[in-house]
């Protein structure tokens, strides 16, 4: 029972690439293969010998093809239990020839949605006999290979010429779990365009990549998605689990400054420790590292311009897990390579996110994507003090450093130049003294900078604190109860200040 010698197969799939190189494998160990329309036509080109299903059925392919392998001949070849005496003489009694191995690839349902067809198109692309012979095959794994998906050839080849035809148990049992789950994720698919809701977002992303390790090495980690619509990995070691949630805190923060002038930015645990814009990329850099060149080390490195070799020459300066850029010039490229576990990623697209998914107790917290960019037009004025062009500037650069910042934060910036964050801390007053600290550490002058809170302030001792340490103006969303001390401190200490409306927690 455990080794099965495949001595038939059916085949039957949307995609032909790469089953030419099986159908010649199966041809030379003389195993009899089965097949239908288009797949039947294909290998039958290739000059192989193919029967068609028709011929077992006696029924020919009806309703335009859809309705084509589902018979008894066929699903009883893959269903009967190749041990059971009944199953045996039941085969023989009705003439139903065994099947060992079946191929299937789905029509392409999931990417006729995405390319805006008509509904009759998509509704046609839903598979119904290549999703039957899945879960057929895969229910009788125990005599039976299943092969679901393209995805799966090449290991299925390798497997089947290493060991002669034949596959254990084990095998089966991992092809028969890789089918169950793409059958899985393609009823997913179904249901959640008849649905066209928000619900079990998480499980619409049906491509699955395992990971080297999760948070840490003693824990598995699975990215689900299409991450190559988004970047492109051109060198370095594999992702790990929190390079992508870097990466992706890290295109966040970045997609904020998309339309700016050169800005760069480097992120270290998901909050950024530098960040500047400036007339080239590279000034954009120096500046950003300046901030904070402890923390830099062992960071994520992104920019909104395309790299040039200057760039990379002072990058490559610092020791760095990745940099990402919309585009590398050829000789900044061969600069950056030449650390080999550095990972080089083109952006090649924002990701359109509409809802954020985490795991709690037990099940799943989903909401909305926070999508509000703090801008001029949504400011209020609650201070007689009113800020300048050049301060109004800095306050929604900062505000928007503090939106894509572990809560709670406080962020300090002077002349489109992140000087310091506080992150994280369970009191805000914890946070802007943290900033105030790094600041100094570095040697900033705090005389003009502009303060950003992601949430208001419960108090005005924080407003106190940032105007001893020099803190000219502040942004903060407003709305607390004592919101009229903090602006009565203001007003006597000539402060501006103004209010978005906008709270930009993030936990």
């Amino acid at each position: 029972m455990d080794e099965k010698n495949i001595k038939s197969a059916l085949i039957s799939v949307f995609s032909k690439d790469g089953i030419e190189p099986i159908v010649k494998e199966l041809s030379k160990r003389d195993v009899k293969i089965y097949s239908t329309g288009g797949t039947y036509n294909f290998i039958s080109k290739l000059g192989y010998k193919v029967i068609k299903v028709e011929d077992i059925t006696n029924y020919p392919s009806i309703l335009s093809g859809r309705v084509k392998t589902l018979h008894p001949k066929i699903f009883g070849g893959i269903l009967s239990r190749r041990n059971l005496n009944q199953d045996i003489e039941e085969t023989k009694k009705f003439e139903i020839p065994s099947i060992d191995l079946v191929i299937v690839d789905l029509y392409p349902f999931e990417k006729t949605v995405q390319t805006g067809s008509s509904e009759d198109e998509i509704i046609e692309k839903i598979d119904i006999g290549g999703i039957a012979l899945i879960r057929a095959a895969g229910k009788n794994y125990k005599d039976v290979t299943c092969i679901s998906s393209k995805n799966d050839y090449s290991e299925f080849l390798d497997v089947f010429i290493k060991k002669e035809g034949s596959l254990s148990i084990d095998d089966r049992k991992k092809f028969a779990i890789n089918a169950f789950k793409n059958s899985s994720s393609y009823d997913r698919a179904i249901y959640n365009y008849f649905n066209n809701s928000k619900d079990n977002f998480i499980l619409k992303n049906k491509k699955e990549t395992s990971l080297r390790y999760g948070e840490n090495p003693h824990q598995e980690g699975s990215f689900y998605g299409n991450i190559e619509e988004i970047i492109e990995k051109i060198h370095g070691k594999e992702l790990s689990y929190n390079n992508l949630l870097d990466i992706d805190s890290a295109i966040d923060l970045i997609s904020e400054f998309k339309d700016e002038k050169p800005t760069f930015a480097i992120l270290k645990h998901n909050n950024a420790c530098g960040l500047a814009i400036r007339n080239t990329i590279e000034d954009a850099y120096k500046d950003a590292l300046a901030a904070d060149p402890i923390s830099a080390f062992g960071g994520v490195l992104i920019s909104n311009s395309d790299i040039n070799k200057s760039t990379a020459s002072a990058i490559n300066d610092l020791f760095c897990e990745v940099v990402i850029a919309p585009k590398i010039h050829q000789d900044a490229m061969e600069v950056l390579k030449g650390k080999k576990n550095r990972i080089i990623l083109i952006l090649k697209n924002f990701p359109e996110k509409k809802f954020l998914i985490r795991s709690c107790l037990n099940g799943f917290l989903q909401q909305d994507c926070d999508v509000i960019s703090d801008s001029q037009e949504i400011l209020s004025y609650p201070t007689l003090k009113k800020p300048n062009k050049n301060e109004i500037q800095d306050l929604l650069f900062a505000s928007k450093i503090s939106k894509n910042t572990k809560s709670n934060t406080i962020v300090l910036v002077k002349n489109k130049q992140l000087l310091a964050s506080g992150t994280g801390q369970t009191s805000r007053v914890d946070a802007l003294n943290q900033a105030i600290n790094k600041a100094k550490k570095f040697n900033f002058d705090l005389n003009g900078a502009v303060m950003a809170s992601d949430a208001f302030f419960p108090f005005p001792d924080c407003v106190e604190i940032a105007h001893k340490a020099g803190i000219s103006s502040i942004i903060q969303p407003g709305g607390s109860i004592k919101d009229n001390l903090t602006i009565a401190y203001c007003e006597k200490h000539n402060l501006s200040m103004v209010f978005t409306g906008v709270r930009h927690f993030k936990h």
